[in-house]
């Protein structure tokens, strides 16, 4: 599949600040958030900031995006909706959870649960934002149990080390935080190659033969293709990066998306204070790009059924 960068930005950005905030939330209602209302207020300001940019971007890919509001009729049967209906419900506890923090400073009776309400709709949001893709049947590479896991630990892991960037700048340093982190990212890299295991030793049970219908016939392979110039579906739909392309990105989307911010992590939990600070604010970095190229990858590398008439002897 074609990768487009306004879809890379908005899973990659709207996830590290959904992750952010379903994290602030729990720890909010279990009041283990620093009362510092300058650390609450760049907390929740980058994750809106992530968030809004995020679901902006994610309408540069339509054809008419004046028209993105039409989709939030379609809840019934589209992930797409419902993601769309989720983002925007979860402005609601947000903005209710920074006034109850910023402003009246509580996080007792409504406040506390008002927290973890939103911590689950921000969750909730991405969960709905892997189904889009989960749920396409013609694309092997995303129609799995992998990818809602995948979008999850990622979007945890960015926002775990987000906030243990945030607290060790505000001086607030929590080692619970930082030993979370390690934990988070070290999921975040199981599950991930758990999802390039599976997409390398399964293949889409759809074959020519099935496409065609011709299955009964035995082999069957295209003597010509269906077009003589390419076309809308050769350009979004057959999308190829060369094998060794693919190797070499995902090594270094292992490397800086969870290996480098990992051992940042680790520099940052036990040193002096420019360091540890300088080390997580590094681990961020590296792991947003990190999990750029993931997703870049994470389209790059999906093949769709309908190329099956063009040639492609598997989906």
């Amino acid at each position: 599949m074609h990768p487009a960068l306004s879809v890379i930005f908005f899973t990659s950005a709207s996830g590290a600040g959904y992750g952010l905030l379903a994290i602030l939330g729990v720890g909010y209602f279990f009041d283990l958030t620093p009362e510092d209302s300058a650390f609450g207020f760049s907390a929740v300001g980058i994750a809106l900031v992530l968030v809004t940019t995020g679901l902006l971007s994610s309408t540069f890919h339509l054809g008419h995006p004046e028209r993105a509001w039409r989709a939030l009729s379609q809840w019934r049967s589209s992930w797409l909706s419902r993601e769309g209906l989720l983002a925007l419900l979860s402005y609601i506890p947000i903005s209710a959870f920074a006034i109850g923090w910023l402003i009246f400073d509580s996080n007792e009776d409504i406040y506390a649960v008002n927290a973890l309400g939103m911590s689950v709709l921000c969750l909730a949001t991405i969960y709905s934002t892997s189904m889009i893709y989960a749920s396409l049947r013609t694309v092997h590479a995303w129609c799995n149990y992998w990818v809602p896991p995948v979008y999850l630990s990622i979007a945890l892991m960015t926002g775990m080390v987000l906030l243990n960037a945030l607290l060790l700048i505000f001086k607030h340093p929590v080692p619970a935080i930082s030993i979370a982190t390690l934990i988070v990212i070290i999921i975040a890299l199981a599950i991930k190659l758990g999802y390039w295991r599976f997409i390398n030793m399964t293949q889409s049970g759809s074959t020519t033969e099935t496409a065609t219908g011709l299955h009964q016939f035995g082999k069957v392979s295209m003597v010509q293709s269906p077009h003589s110039q390419d076309n809308y579906l050769l350009k979004e739909m057959g999308y190829k990066v060369a094998r060794k392309h693919a190797d070499k990105l995902r090594r270094i989307s292992l490397l800086c998306g969870f290996i480098i911010p990992f051992l940042l992590t680790l520099v940052s939990f036990d040193s002096y204070a420019t360091i540890g600070i300088g080390g997580a604010i590094l681990a961020v970095v590296f792991c947003m790009l990190g999990v750029i190229i993931e997703r870049w990858l994470f389209f790059a590398e999906a093949k769709h059924t309908v190329m099956l008439y063009y040639g492609n002897s598997s989906a």
